[in-house]
C-alpha cells in the first residue's frame, strides 16, 4: 500500500491541505503521525491494538504527554487513518480531557495591553482585533483587507474552523484602530491582499503573533502568560458578563456546539455572586 512511513505522513499532510484544514493543524497532525510512525515502524495496514497500547504507554512515560495532549495525538492519528479509508483499531481512543476554567485577563489588564499597543498603529489594530473579535490567532493572520467592512462595522472570517465563513462585529474603538492602520497599510505595495504585514513584508504567522502579544504583555506589566487565546476566553468572558447568550457567543465565536461554549458559564463569577446574595443561608 505505502513504500514507508515517510511517504504515509507526507500524502497525510497532502490530503489535510486538501481537505483546506488549517495550517496549524496540518502542521500539529503531522508530528504526531511522524511520532506514530516511527514509533511503531510498521506500514498503517498492519498496526495491531497492541501497537497502539505500546504507543499510548510510551506517549504517557516517555514523552510525559498531558490528557489534553494525548487526545490531540489520538484525534490526529484517528484522521491518519481515516485519510487512507481505513478503520482505526478498537482501542484508539483518547482519555477524556479535563475541563478547566479558561484563564483570562481582567478589563484592567485589557486596558494596560491595548495601553501599551497604542503606541503602533499597527500592534493597536491587531489587539483591538483579538480583544474587540474574541476571532482565532490563525483567522487575525488570514484576515484580507476586502474581509473588513468598516461601515458596516462586520468583518467576513473565511474558512475558520471546520471550514466555515462567519460575520463578526467590530466594536467603534476597533474599528477607528484598523481606520489609523489601514491608511499606512494601503501605501504599502506587496503581492497579495493581507491585512496585517510583517516586517518582513508578508502575512503574519500565527508564532510571530503570540511573540507580539507576549512582547506587548511584559511591557504592560501582566504577570499572567498571554496569548492570542487567552484574549479570545477575555472576549467571551467580559460578553458573558455583560449579558450575551450562549447562542450568540458560540455564533460570534464560531464554535460548532454549544457545548464547548458552556465553559464561560463557570466563569461569571458576578452571575454568580449575585445569585448566591439572593440564596445564601441566614442561619438566623
Amino acid at each position: 500500500m505505502l513504500l514507508d512511513n515517510e511517504e504515509a505522513v507526507i500524502t497525510f499532510s497532502r490530503w489535510m491541505e486538501n481537505e483546506r484544514k488549517s495550517h496549524l493543524t496540518v502542521r500539529q497532525y503531522s508530528f504526531f503521525a511522524s511520532l506514530f510512525m516511527g514509533f511503531h515502524k510498521k506500514k498503517l495496514e498492519d498496526v495491531t491494538p497492541e501497537d497502539i497500547e505500546n504507543f499510548k504507554e510510551f506517549l504517557v512515560k516517555e514523552r510525559k504527554y498531558s490528557k489534553s495532549s494525548q487526545y490531540l495525538c489520538t484525534k490526529a492519528l484517528r484522521l491518519l487513518f481515516k485519510s487512507f479509508r481505513m478503520t482505526p483499531p478498537y482501542n484508539l481512543t483518547a482519555p477524556k480531557r479535563p475541563r478547566s476554567v479558561p484563564k483570562y485577563l481582567t478589563e484592567r489588564e485589557t486596558a494596560k495591553l491595548l495601553g501599551v499597543a497604542s503606541r503602533n498603529s499597527k500592534n493597536l489594530a491587531i489587539i483591538s482585533v483579538l480583544a474587540y473579535t474574541g476571532i482565532r490567532v490563525g483567522e487575525l493572520c488570514r484576515l484580507n483587507r476586502q474581509d473588513v467592512d468598516l461601515d458596516e462595522k462586520v468583518m467576513l472570517i473565511k474558512h475558520g474552523k471546520g471550514d466555515k465563513d462567519r460575520i463578526v462585529i467590530i466594536s467603534d474603538e476597533c474599528a477607528a484602530a484598523l481606520a489609523t492602520y489601514l491608511k499606512s497599510r494601503n501605501r504599502i505595495n506587496v503581492e497579495g491582499d493581507s491585512l496585517f504585514i510583517s516586517r518582513k513584508m508578508g502575512r503574519y504567522d500565527p508564532t510571530s503573533i503570540q511573540r507580539l502579544v507576549k512582547k506587548l504583555s511584559a511591557e504592560a506589566g501582566i504577570m499572567k502568560t498571554v496569548t492570542p487565546h487567552i484574549l479570545r476566553h477575555t472576549f467571551a468572558t467580559s460578553i458573558m458578563r455583560n449579558g450575551a447568550n450562549l447562542k450568540f457567543i458560540q455564533e460570534i465565536l464560531g464554535h460548532s456546539t454549544l457545548a464547548t461554549t458552556q465553559i464561560y458559564v463557570h466563569i461569571d463569577d458576578g452571575a454568580m455572586k449575585a445569585m448566591y446574595e439572593k440564596h445564601k443561608p441566614t442561619y438566623r
